[in-house]
């Protein structure tokens, strides 16, 4: 007997079938349109390039950042082939069409989406994310290239140096990660001349109590110190050479109680001082590495976590050095200055860079805790390799 042809329900659009298969997973559509409509910007009618599309196109654009725009869109639409038949057509929006949607989209839904999906994945189970119980994260910064048209060299400015202004305007960022994924989460970005520090205080919502935050000494200051304290999370945060700290009190492993003050007349009359533990060590034998470290923690007592220990558990901070070069390197690709001629196209674009990394690291991840593994033996460019061979085949299926 002959089965009954299939078809889909009565209504069905083809746009509802593009979510993009392995991305959607860690990006549901659900929590998309979720964020549409909480910022307005859902598709009133429906268009050839509706709001929760162009938010997974934007995700897109990450993975295929030497694509042209029509060729990346042409990548989503290419699995519709298949669900539909031959003799079924998918228009794909010029360049003018596809700029007009991401217009209409803006900004918000995905710095809106980016800040309720994008957070710390790892488990007891995830090799190199714990210390004693703390989850590891780490501060850190970068810049990237943006192109050089007249209104992104207004809005971000250039980096300059003794040889003049470079090439390109950059913007600056500032992001967590949590040690063991890779995960960039609490990410805060803004002109190239705006400080680390700065941005660091909009980064400071990412931390939670149960963290120990690694920090380097360029985010060392008294305000910042206590912002962050203030989250409930631990600190462990180089210091500088220069600075002042007092010994109050000599403790069993060779760290001691200090104070740290927001001015010197402050510290002169011991007012509103904060207490911390410092653990200084030499590192003998290595010619590249400084040889003396200054480390400052929240944690103050040596039983709770042994100043051995965390001088060997700072180096974990470089972690996010290899976080933020797959999100400019391996992601973005080498030398490739981000695309879009507007600030607004540009804030949209780190957004989806972000997203995009966090899918990756995310599907590593489950990859990882399957076979056992640390992610950091993965390899994170292969990954990107072969979710943009697979892509094609998978987005014309639902999440």
């Amino acid at each position: 007997m002959a089965g009954k042809i299939a078809e889909l329900p009565k209504g069905t659009r083809i746009t509802d079938y593009i979510s993009l298969g392995v991305i959607a997973e860690k990006i549901p559509l659900s929590k998309v349109q979720e964020v549409l409509a909480a910022t307005g910007r859902g598709s009133i009618r429906e268009r050839d390039l509706p709001a929760h599309v162009m938010v997974y196109y934007v995700v897109a654009l990450a993975l295929y950042m030497q694509s042209a725009y029509t060729e990346v869109l042409r990548c989503l639409f290419e699995g519709l082939a298949w669900l539909f038949g031959p003799e079924v057509t998918v228009h794909v929006a010029a360049k003018s069409g596809i700029a007009q949607a991401r217009a209409r989209l803006g900004v918000e839904p995905l710095r809106r989406l980016y800040e309720d999906v994008v957070a710390p994945i790892g488990t007891d189970r995830t090799r190199g994310s714990r210390y004693r119980g703390w989850r590891l994260v780490s501060l850190d910064g970068t810049t990237l290239d943006v192109a050089d048209t007249a209104s992104n060299a207004a809005a971000f400015g250039y980096p300059s140096g003794r040889l003049g202004d470079g090439s390109y305007p950059q913007l600056r960022l500032v992001s967590l990660v949590e040690s063991g994924t890779h995960v960039l989460f609490g990410a805060s970005f803004g002109g190239f001349r705006t400080g680390e520090t700065v941005l660091a205080r909009d980064s400071l919502r990412g931390l939670k109590a149960g963290m120990l935050c690694l920090g380097d000494r360029n985010f060392f200051g008294y305000e910042l110190w206590r912002e962050a304290s203030a989250t409930g999370a631990d600190l462990l945060w180089r210091g500088k050479k220069n600075l002042v700290l007092p010994r109050v009190k000599r403790l069993s492993d060779g760290s001691y109680l200090s104070r740290i003050y927001a001015t010197t007349k402050d510290r002169l009359h011991d007012r509103n001082g904060i207490m911390v533990r410092v653990i200084e060590f030499k590192l003998e034998g290595l010619e590249d590495d400084e040889p003396f470290y200054r480390l400052m923690t929240t944690v103050l007592s040596p039983e709770a976590a042994p100043a051995a220990e965390l001088a060997a558990l700072y180096h974990e901070r470089w972690e996010i050095e290899t976080a933020l070069d797959e999100l400019k390197t391996h992601l973005r690709g080498a030398r490739i200055v981000l695309r879009s001629k507007t600030p607004e196209g540009v804030r949209q674009e780190v957004y989806g860079l972000l997203l995009a990394h966090y899918a990756v690291r995310g599907l590593m991840h489950e990859a990882a805790l399957s076979a056992d593994e640390d992610p950091d033996r993965l390899s994170f460019l292969q990954a990107v390799r072969v979710i943009r061979r697979k892509l094609p085949l998978f987005v014309a299926l639902p999440p």
